[in-house]
C-alpha cells in the first residue's frame, strides 16, 4: 500500500503551467474540473474550451488515479475533491497548480465503501461523503475535515445505495441535506452486481445538516425507479433527479422515465414520448428547464422547467452536464463537448489531440 501511494502522488501528467493558460471563470468561455478513462487508464483533471465553433475542449491539468473516479467536488481554495466510483475505496484531495503539495489520499479499510460522492460545506472546512456499511449494507454520510479527510462523525441516510447529495440552501432555520438513496441491492463479495431487485427501495431523504437528523423522506410509486443524480433549478425551488430504472421487463425499462422533480413536499416523474432506455446519466438545469444526459440513447434530453418533454440533442455517449455564468449548457460527447446544448443550434467543440479516444465520466464541475 505505501508503494502504490508513493506513485500516485507522482502522478501529474501535464506541467502546471499549463494552468495559466485560460483563466478560470473566463466570459469566453469555461474551465471545468472533469474524471475520464483513456487507453485504459482514469484521470481527474482541469478542462477548459473557449467559446466559438471549431474551438477544442483542451485538458489544463491531469492526473492519474487508481480506478473510475465518478463524483467531483471543487473547494472554496481550488482544490478538486475526487471520489472512486462505487463500491470505491479511495477519495483524494488534489490542489492543481501547486506542485510542492502533493495529493492527499484516503484509502477505506473494508468496513466502510464510498458511493462516487461527496459534498463540501459553504464555508469549506467539511466534506460529506455518501459510504456504505459494507457489513450490513446500509447507507451513511460521512462527515470529514476538509483538509485532512478525517471522519469526525457518520449519520445514517436510512436506506441503501445512497449516492449523490445537496445541500437545501433555500431551506429556513438548520442547514439541510438532501440525499438520494438509490435503493438497489448489492453485496460486498459482488460489489456491483445487483441482487433482489424486488426489494428496491429507492428513496430521498432530508437530514439536519448539523446533526444528521431524519426530518423527511419521500418515495416514487414505481419501486423499480432508482433516485441517483440532483440538481436545483436556478431559482432554488425545484429539485432534478435523474433516474435510473431497474425493472425485469426490457420495455418496461425501456419506457421508464428518467426525470423526477421535488417541490419539497412531493416527488413527480416526468415522461417522454419516446425510450430513453430508462437510463438518466447526469442532470443539470437552466433557466431553459431540466436536461438529462441518455448515453444509452447518444442524447441530451431536455424538458421545460414543469417537466414538459422538449426534445432529444443528438451527442455520441453523452454523460457530464453543467451549466455556465451565461446559463448556457455544456455536455460531453465520446469525439466533442456541445456548448448552448439547450439551444437548437449547439456550438460544436472538437476534443483535443490529449482527449482523443476519452470517455466522460457522468459528472464535471464549472470551476
Amino acid at each position: 500500500m505505501l508503494a502504490m501511494l508513493a506513485g500516485l502522488s507522482a502522478w501529474t501528467v501535464l506541467p502546471n503551467s499549463a494552468l495559466a493558460s485560460t483563466g478560470a471563470g473566463s466570459p469566453a468561455g469555461i474551465s471545468l474540473a472533469a474524471a475520464w478513462e483513456r487507453e485504459g487508464s482514469f484521470y481527474i483533471g482541469l478542462l477548459s474550451a473557449h467559446e466559438g465553433a471549431g474551438q477544442a475542449l483542451q485538458v489544463r491539468a491531469a492526473m492519474e488515479v487508481p480506478t473510475r473516479a465518478h463524483g467531483l467536488c471543487v473547494l472554496p481554495g481550488g482544490a478538486v475533491l475526487a471520489v472512486s466510483r462505487r463500491p470505491g475505496d479511495w477519495m483524494v484531495h488534489w490542489q492543481p497548480g501547486r506542485g510542492s503539495r502533493p495529493p492527499l489520499w484516503l484509502w477505506q479499510h473494508g468496513e466502510r465503501s464510498f458511493n462516487g460522492h461527496a459534498l463540501c460545506s459553504p464555508d469549506g472546512q467539511r466534506v460529506y461523503t455518501t459510504e456504505t456499511d459494507t457489513e450490513t449494507g446500509q447507507s451513511l454520510i460521512g462527515v470529514r475535515h476538509a483538509a485532512t479527510l478525517q471522519k469526525i462523525a457518520e449519520w445514517p441516510t436510512h436506506g441503501i445505495d445512497a449516492h449523490e447529495l445537496t445541500w437545501d440552501t433555500a431551506s429556513t432555520g438548520a442547514p439541510t441535506l438532501i440525499v438520494a438513496n438509490g435503493g438497489v441491492p448489492t453485496s460486498p463479495e459482488t460489489g456491483r452486481v445487483k441482487r433482489d431487485l424486488d426489494t428496491m427501495d429507492s428513496s430521498l431523504v432530508r437530514l439536519d445538516g448539523r446533526k444528521g437528523e431524519l426530518l423527511g423522506q419521500w418515495r416514487l410509486e414505481d419501486k423499480r425507479l432508482s433516485l441517483r443524480h440532483l440538481a436545483w433549478s436556478p431559482d432554488g425551488k425545484t429539485l432534478g433527479i435523474a433516474l435510473q430504472a431497474e425493472h425485469d421487463d426490457s420495455a418496461a425499462k425501456a419506457a421508464a422515465p428518467i426525470l423526477a422533480r421535488f417541490d419539497r413536499n412531493q416527488l413527480t416523474t416526468h415522461a417522454a414520448p419516446r425510450s430513453l432506455s430508462g437510463y438518466g446519466g447526469s442532470i443539470a438545469a437552466t433557466r431553459a428547464g431540466w436536461a438529462v444526459s441518455c448515453p444509452r440513447v447518444d442524447g441530451v434530453a431536455h424538458f421545460t422547467a414543469d417537466g414538459t418533454w422538449r426534445a432529444l440533442i443528438p451527442l455520441e455517449e453523452a454523460c457530464a452536464l453543467a451549466a455556465d455564468a451565461q446559463d448556457q449548457l455544456w455536455a460531453a460527447g465520446l469525439t466533442r463537448t456541445l456548448q448552448d446544448a439547450q439551444g437548437y443550434r449547439p456550438v460544436a467543440h472538437p476534443h483535443a489531440p490529449a482527449l482523443a479516444g476519452a470517455r466522460m465520466d457522468n459528472h464535471w464541475v464549472r470551476i
